[in-house]
């Protein structure tokens, strides 16, 4: 699941952001270096008993789930390796990491956001292994599509982000799209949107109606981004929030498209689109109370389906946003949270291993049995009805006729807490959209002319 990027400024507090040459520990020290595909070893049999160490943050429902089962097969198919895991919430997972990753007891396994502020700082400092030997060995680029793998790719000074190296794998696929509860829609009289302007009045029908329109919790300031995606998608063309979202030169967040999104969000949140007090909502208890009952629309990432359809059964429903600023159907997603190996992994061969079992053909049925989306053989796996159907379908949409565009926050180091603050300001009404752009664009602009 994404979560909002961990603070650069706690992370340089660890030590992570230390000068340092690629390849080299934080330490000073030499990190083994990437092994060739003719290196690898995938004789996992015959390296003996290992204790491999893993770090997730699949916890929910469906993602605890599918990573148990996975475990099981695992195990079962190499008796000799015991997966000692460890999973708590995504930004627990960052600081944690961020911690370990600075010293010599790291696991073997650990997931890692795509984000510059994340994957790329500890890219950068020499903490993770290049998996590009891996990936030829286990064919991996015959298997994922470079469209995938490209959100896993930095160059090894992470100045580059897009291409060059492989530092991660994903199991599963995310898109931030529109739940909607049937029953309520149908109460205060209003229909699926099928355009922009349809959703714009629908919003006005439900206050009218008394019902809470949107549901958001934004305490933690990065759920806000996952309903300004969707909303820029519909009003800028997609190559240029794809410069802006991987922090690419070339775009600018006061163009006037721009600043419409951001208006259009300040101005869902000054008429009380998104409820009373959305910045002091905690994200968990925002979803969970739209499955109790609480408002009709919820914009948000896939990945809350199945625990909200586990509450709401065949009343929650899913659509990806309206056709977007190109004529096609566009919105903030990607994949999930890849699975790396750090730098000083004591068993980098079991870990491959290990991640190479997690992503396969076989894995991703067991993701789909399990309520997730696998981000591989989606429409394939779609089962025959459901809120679970319905992701699968929106999620093959965009991504493959559509344009499945990156998560805002993987723009610069420190673009999610700029961008958390700015939308912040924005909800509670302190700020202007003109204001919020240029701030976002300073963030995006010192670090494009700096890189």
């Amino acid at each position: 699941m994404r979560r909002r990027t961990f603070l650069a400024s706690t992370i340089s507090g660890t030590a992570l952001l230390a000068a340092c040459a690629p390849g080299s520990g934080t330490d000073g020290t030499s990190t083994a270096p990437a092994p060739k595909a003719d290196e690898v070893d995938t004789d996992i049999a015959g390296l003996g008993e290992v204790t491999l160490k893993v770090w997730d943050q699949e916890v929910r429902g469906a993602q605890n789930d599918a990573i148990t089962a996975l475990i099981e097969q695992f195990q079962a198919k190499y008796p000799n390796v015991t997966v000692d895991r460890t999973s708590q919430s995504s930004d627990d997972l960052l600081k944690q990491a961020a911690l370990a990753l600075s010293g010599n007891d790291v696991p073997d396994v650990l997931q890692v956001n795509n984000a510059r502020a994340d994957m790329g700082e500890f890219v950068k400092a020499g903490q993770l292994t290049d998996l590009s030997g891996y990936a030829e060995a286990y064919g991996w680029t015959d298997r994922f599509e470079e469209s995938v793998l490209s959100k896993a790719r930095y160059s090894a000074d992470a100045t580059t982000f897009g291409e060059g190296s492989l530092w991660g794998l994903p199991q599963t696929g995310e898109i931030c799209g529109i739940f909607y509860s049937a029953s309520r829609l149908e109460a205060a009289g209003g229909t699926v949107p099928t355009t922009w302007d349809e959703l714009s009045t629908l919003l006005g029908t439900l206050q009218s109606a008394g019902q809470q329109p949107i549901v958001l919790g934004d305490l933690d300031q990065w759920p806000a981004l996952h309903v300004l995606g969707p909303i820029q998608a519909g009003l800028v063309d997609a190559d240029t929030i794809t410069k802006l979202a991987m922090g690419n030169e070339g775009a600018d967040w006061t163009s006037p498209e721009n600043v419409q999104a951001l208006t259009t969000f300040a101005e869902w949140a000054k008429n009380g689109y998104f409820g009373p007090s959305p910045a002091a909502l905690d994200y968990d208890t925002a979803w969970a109370d739209f499955a109790q009952g609480t408002g009709v629309l919820l914009i948000g990432g896939s990945w809350l389906g199945p625990d909200m359809a586990a509450v709401m059964g065949e009343d929650l429903h899913f659509m990806a946003p309206p056709p977007g600023k190109d004529g096609k159907v566009a919105t903030t997603g990607g994949t999930g949270i890849p699975f790396s190996i750090p730098a000083k992994a004591k068993n980098a061969a079991a870990a491959a291993a290990y991640i190479d079992f997690i992503t396969s053909a076989d894995a991703m049925k067991t993701i789909a049995e399990k309520g997730g989306t696998p981000v591989l053989d989606t429409a394939e796996l779609a089962p025959a009805n459901g809120v679970t159907k319905e992701i699968f379908e929106a999620f093959g949409s965009v991504s493959m006729d559509g344009a499945l565009l990156p998560y805002l926050d993987y723009a610069t180091p420190t673009f999610g807490d700029t961008a958390g603050a700015a939308l912040q300001e924005l909800l509670n009404g302190s700020s202007t959209p003109e204001d919020a752009a240029a701030a976002l664009q300073d963030d995006y602009e010192a670090f494009t002319k700096k890189a």
